[in-house]
């Protein structure tokens, strides 16, 4: 990389220090998202309206499991305008924003394998990309569509490698 007005290279050091901060945090991203989709599941599955527990003795409880560094303190009130998993379509489905992820670095990963440089290799995935999973579309049950893509179920390898984690 150059400097936009002078053209001179960036020091290699600092290029290297630039690339380490794409994943900066990514731990704790993930560990948030998961918080928030296994919480979405907990109080749409298990939760007791009528029970002794509220939603924030949930939430508590939840965070203890995925955010232990980052508990909610006994005021917090997020949940109150959570509106994605109480009013934004996504009760009991929240989980599908890391799904995505999951699904979309590891469908990236069959490209990876074949190698970003090999221009045969790429199309061929390319190829095999269009007619399964661009092809396919809603038409065949999403996991079915990723195994004929990939020949077999998601896994989360890729992006784990993707966020510096594995």
């Amino acid at each position: 990389p150059k400097h936009y007005e002078g053209g001179e290279p960036l020091p290699e050091e600092m290029f290297e220090k630039l690339k380490q901060q794409k994943t900066f945090g990514a731990g704790m991203m993930s560990c948030r998202q998961l918080l928030f989709g296994m919480l979405d599941m907990e109080l749409h599955s298990n939760f007791d309206p009528e029970g002794d527990e509220t939603i924030f003795d949930v939430q508590r409880k939840m965070a203890e499991i995925y955010t232990p560094y980052a508990k909610p303190v006994e005021e917090d009130r997020f949940l109150a305008g959570f509106s994605h998993i109480f009013a934004g379509g996504y009760s009991a489905g929240y989980y599908s924003y890391k799904w995505a992820e999951v699904m979309s670095a590891d469908a990236f990963g069959a490209f990876e394998e074949v190698g970003l440089d090999n221009e045969e290799g790429v199309k061929e995935v390319g190829r095999k990309f269009r007619e399964t999973v661009l092809s396919l579309g809603g038409g065949v049950a999403p996991m079915e569509v990723f195994k004929e893509f990939r020949g077999r179920e998601p896994s989360p390898e890729a992006l784990l490698r993707h966020n510096g984690l594995a």
